[in-house]
């Protein structure tokens, strides 16, 4: 992934939310860091477009988001869908699960970001 000068302040933000991840982050991180899922090579918070993304695997531009239900709001919802477009004009897939089900069957949201991943190569 080629450099980008990312602001001091969004830099600190991805940062302080690395230590405080919510327990469906911790849970989904733990399968994904050290390409623990299929050899993939996962960050987490990471500075993408002006964003900070919950998760990213920059080798094949895929995010995945994990939603609470503050994300179930009118003005949430519009926020997301704007952000998830800029993020698609890029070339970025974005994946949102919401944490309930993350928590709830973690094996069928990793098969679904191997499927992804799987199905649109490099």
């Amino acid at each position: 992934m080629p450099h980008v000068n990312i602001p001091a302040t969004a830099r600190q933000n991805a940062r302080r939310m690395r230590k405080v991840m919510t327990d469906a982050e911790l849970k989904l991180w733990n399968e994904l860091r050290a390409h623990r899922l299929m050899g993939l090579g996962f960050r987490r918070q990471l500075p993408v477009a002006g964003y900070i993304v919950d998760f990213a695997c920059p080798e094949h531009k895929i995010v995945v988001e994990l939603d609470g239900s503050q994300h179930a709001r009118g003005d949430a919802m519009e926020y997301d869908r704007h952000r998830d477009q800029i993020l698609s004009s890029l070339g970025w897939t974005v994946l949102r699960f919401w944490n309930d089900d993350l928590l709830r069957d973690l094996d069928n949201v990793c098969e679904h970001i191997v499927r992804v991943i799987g199905g649109r190569g490099k």
